[in-house]
């Protein structure tokens, strides 16, 4: 056990076997480090209602065996987030905004890996085919109690099926699609689009979301002249805390429906397919379910844990490519160093019957894919991450052979 002592008593932290001082426990048990002159002005800023959250990831990731060739690529993504408190600003009590401005660069391993869902996710957003910076948020919240709130605005959906070890946007948890969020919703929910809704949170925690969306995806775009011109996206999810043995988990469970025409599979950043007509389907569904539950929890800092997680979900064969999804893993926090995480994830997609036989004209054969991903991400300074990554991706294109995958993601926080 680590023991970190004070004058009078002498405080068990976590199972790291090496002991600490006084100095290392005040950093391990209270999280009390001197703050750069940065941070400084970020916390100045959030005493006014302004704060601020951005990330720069590059990622180097290679094929080393299977998929369409053996090579390696170096892409990269910035993510630039604002939360502006208009209560602290002195102008509307419970009012927010929300901005988030994306863009990526260089090269995705997606297309060398052959596979459908993207192994670094981050790489191919928020336009496949775009370098350029876009505002994928603009949302106004406005809370009407300390429970409940409406809000509206344009917003990217990225952050829907939370999950405490597999979420993270791709950049602190796993990397893969298939991890980040159940990609079964997405043929139903597009990535940044306008739309409102309302939410109960209990605390900080989101328990019930509802949200009515446009149906087409307008990352590039105001969205105003397409606002619903294609029908309409409706989305609700449950997600509540449970406690297993004293240890926090949750159960989520979330559905969504669209009334909009499909009649191609069109081209998603979020999944890599072609762009081939489909017989017409007439709206789309899916169903989802998630959960997560620590294993283990530090004694000293109750925000370190790590514990498992899985997912399951199925959507309407006749407009979505993935059929139902099943996956499973462990992650969390490292109990061994302090800021360090690790996952380990598999997954099993099943392809559509009815969808599949259209890829097959693009790419032949098509069956069911499956995959794991593994990383361990070490924090090498307040800022900067470095994340060595490991993934076998079975594939759905049954003329490609399994692709091995290695890759390193660095991420600098600011």
């Amino acid at each position: 056990m680590n023991k970190c002592a004070d004058e009078d008593k002498s405080v068990w932290c976590d199972s790291i076997t090496t002991p600490c001082d006084q100095l290392e426990c005040d950093a391990a048990c209270s999280g009390t480090l001197q703050d750069s002159w940065y941070k400084s002005l970020k916390a100045n800023l959030a005493t006014r209602g302004i704060t601020t959250s951005n990330n720069l990831t590059q990622y180097y990731f290679g094929t080393t065996s299977g998929g369409t060739e053996q090579t390696d690529r170096y892409g990269g993504h910035g993510d630039y987030l604002a939360n502006v408190d208009l209560g602290k600003l002195g102008i509307q009590e419970g009012l927010f905004i929300k901005l988030r401005a994306e863009h990526h660069f260089g090269q995705s391993i997606g297309e060398s890996a052959g596979v459908l869902l993207p192994p670094t996710l981050p790489t191919e957003l928020p336009v496949a085919e775009s370098r350029d910076l876009y505002l994928t948020n603009v949302l106004f919240t406005q809370f009407l109690s300390e429970r409940f709130a409406i809000y509206a605005g344009k917003l990217d959906t990225l952050d829907g099926d939370a999950n405490a070890y597999a979420s993270g946007r791709g950049i602190t948890q796993f990397s893969n699609a298939a991890f980040i969020a159940n990609p079964i919703a997405l043929r139903t929910v597009p990535y940044a689009s306008l739309g409102c809704g309302f939410v109960i949170v209990d605390g900080t925690e989101p328990i019930f979301n509802f949200l009515v969306l446009n149906p087409t995806d307008t990352a590039d775009t105001d969205g105003f002249d397409e606002l619903f011109n294609d029908g309409v996206t409706v989305s609700a999810e449950w997600r509540f805390p449970v406690r297993w043995s004293s240890k926090p988990g949750h159960q989520l469970l979330g559905a969504t429906w669209s009334s909009r025409d499909y009649v191609s599979l069109g081209q998603d950043p979020r999944i890599l397919l072609p762009n081939v007509p489909i017989d017409r389907a007439e709206g789309s569904w899916s169903l989802y379910w998630n959960t997560d539950q620590a294993l283990w929890v530090d004694s000293c800092d109750s925000s370190r844990h790590f514990g498992y997680f899985a997912r399951a979900g199925i959507a309407d064969d006749s407009a979505n490519p993935i059929n139902y999804l099943l996956s499973a893993g462990l992650g969390g926090s490292s109990p061994w160093r302090q800021k360090d995480s690790f996952g380990i994830g598999y997954y099993y997609s099943g392809t559509s019957d009815k969808v599949g036989p259209f890829l097959a004209t693009a790419f032949g054969p098509i069956g069911d894919s499956q995959g794991v991903e593994i990383f361990y991400r070490s924090q090498l300074t307040q800022s900067i991450s470095v994340t060595p990554d490991f993934q076998w991706l079975s594939q759905a294109r049954r003329n490609l052979d399994d692709a091995y995958l290695l890759g390193v993601r660095m991420n600098i926080a600011f």
